[in-house]
């Protein structure tokens, strides 16, 4: 698995900025997670807790995959966290 991630995003990649791999947003990918909580560290302004991948959706396309709209949709107004 760790071959075909590497060989995939690097197929992805459009630049390097020290640790950060910016890829296009082709690939979809299924997390699962414990909850989502608001971030200041984070440009999205939330963070998923304990999030780890799911599989691969080769079955759907990236304009079918949630937005961050939607992720921030998951929170409960004026909580710090929620949990799905």
């Amino acid at each position: 698995m760790l071959a075909w991630q590497t060989e995939r995003f690097t197929g992805l990649t459009t630049r390097r900025e020290a640790h950060v791999v910016h890829v296009r947003p082709e690939q979809v990918v299924e997390i699962a997670y414990d909850g989502v909580q608001r971030s200041t560290r984070y440009p999205g302004g939330v963070a998923l807790r304990f999030a780890r991948v799911v599989r691969y959706r080769d079955d759907k396309t990236a304009s079918e995959a949630d937005t961050i709209e939607s992720v921030r949709g998951l929170l409960q107004p004026g909580s710090p966290r929620s949990s799905r």
